[in-house]
């Protein structure tokens, strides 16, 4: 309240909330904890490749500038092992990963770097390797805190690379993520649903689980055959027991809000009714927004955060993920919007003028700038309703909720390192023998007494 005879300091006006709960009074929301590790947007793809990693400090300067982080749960996660990144990459893949350099790469034949996919769009740069187990560090620490009950949402923004393939780098993604954090849930849940928003297809992770029944691939994207990665077309299924557990719903250039929403609600609801899964991971590619670098899209942020909103609304764990996105300010705009949609709080659409960063969002230092009307939308009532239908026919085919025998459940999920397994197992020793020395000490002062 600030009027001609009273004002707010600059310390109150400072430690004032700039978010108002969405929750009724009294009502529980869920329990949502937020992965992440600050020295992730350091590294650099190099001066003109698209990728930008700092644009996940700018998604953490919003998400402390609308102290969100009194909301959450806050874990700066360990680094992925070796062993953990062999769960699904190849052994000589990641030994190249460790190894190489800027350096050794000029000195290496053009076959050998054909080989792992390295060029423009897979370059190598200093430190790529920590980068990439940095990242998928944070993912399984978040899969973690779902398994054991610590969170019912984890968020990890600086994961989602959705097109890491076992052998090889794809799309700017070295290591996939969220195959490995999968495969982590796959240890405790029968089903897990996967769900793609990038404006790429998730071909990655649908290419992972092409053949099981216990992961429901469902993505959105562009796609007409050229565009990258050129897959995710209808007919892209799954095989064997996976065989419609591969939804691909493939989009046109220009889609807008209303379509969007739209769609995607009709076909999750019944995707979700069926599949029954008993956690979901959701990707949330920001490139899918308009006037996205890389984008031809043209959703606002309000929209995309519907489909979160959307999937959250069903009260299932999940686990939420960055991906692409190539236009910093918005990707982390969307970000900072979709940790608060997590947490049942609405921000203020101005942002707080003391974010260290906040000259990027200028001119308008706006929430929620426009971002439709770029491009014409080029999918039209009849095609999207045909895309449904597809989709619709498909699902006739699932079995309800298929039933999977959990015959083993693997013991180690702590996610403990052996060294920090052994440090823990010594303090335990430790404290042991102290509480033996007390008992010791007790028992002499009991003897004393009775003298």
């Amino acid at each position: 309240m600030t009027s001609s005879t009273f004002a707010t300091d600059a310390k109150t006006t400072e430690k004032t909330p700039v978010y108002t709960s969405d929750r009724t009074s009294g009502s529980n929301g869920p329990h949502v904890s937020y992965h992440y590790n600050p020295q992730v947007a350091q590294y650099h793809y190099g001066p003109h490749h698209p990728m930008k990693p700092f644009r996940l400090m700018l998604t953490d300067h919003l998400v402390i500038s609308y102290k969100l982080y009194e909301k959450m749960d806050l874990f700066t996660p360990r680094r992925a092992t070796k062993d953990e990144l062999l769960e699904f990459h190849s052994e000589d893949y990641i030994d190249f990963l460790q190894t190489i350099t800027p350096e050794l790469t000029s000195k290496l034949a053009e076959k050998k770097l054909a080989q792992f996919n390295i060029g423009d769009d897979c370059p190598v740069f200093d430190g790529m390797y920590d980068y990439s187990a940095m990242y998928a560090g944070a993912s399984l620490d978040a899969s973690r805190k779902l398994i054991n009950g610590m969170s019912d949402i984890a968020i990890n923004w600086s994961g989602g690379l959705h097109h890491a393939k076992k052998f090889e780098p794809s799309g700017f993604c070295y290591v996939n993520d969220i195959v490995l954090s999968i495969l982590n849930l796959l240890r405790v849940h029968p089903r897990v649903m996967y769900i793609d928003i990038d404006l790429h297809h998730g071909d990655g992770v649908q290419e992972a689980f092409y053949t099981t029944d216990r992961v429901m691939t469902v993505s959105f994207h562009k796609y007409n055959g050229e565009f990258f990665p050129g897959t995710g077309s209808l007919d892209e299924t799954g095989i064997g027991r996976g065989k419609n557990y591969a939804i691909n719903i493939p989009l046109k250039d220009g889609i807008d809000d209303d379509s969007y929403i739209k769609l995607f609600k009709s076909i999750m609801e019944p995707l979700i009714t069926k599949f029954q899964p008993t956690c979901i991971v959701q990707q949330c590619g920001a490139d899918s927004l308009g006037y996205d670098r890389l984008g031809c899209f043209n959703l606002n942020i309000r929209a995309h955060g519907e489909c979160v909103k959307f999937i959250k609304s069903f009260g299932i764990q999940m686990l939420v993920l960055g991906g692409g996105g190539y236009t910093p300010r918005n990707v982390s705009r969307l970000w900072c919007y979709e940790t608060s949609v997590l947490n049942d709080v609405t921000l203020d659409h101005k942002i707080p003028n003391y974010l260290p960063t906040y000259d990027w969002f200028g001119p308008d230092y706006s929430l929620h700038p426009q971002l439709e009307g770029r491009f014409d939308n080029k999918n039209s009532k009849k095609y999207l309703e045909s895309v449904k239908q597809e989709v619709m026919e498909q699902l006739r085919y699932l079995n309800y909720a298929p039933s999977v025998a959990m015959k083993e459940i693997p013991p180690d999920l702590t996610g403990l390192t052996e060294e920090e397994d052994q440090i823990l197992q010594e303090l335990n020793m430790e404290s042991e023998e102290g509480r033996s020395i007390e008992k010791i000490k007790d028992e002499a002062r009991e003897g004393e007494m009775e003298e």
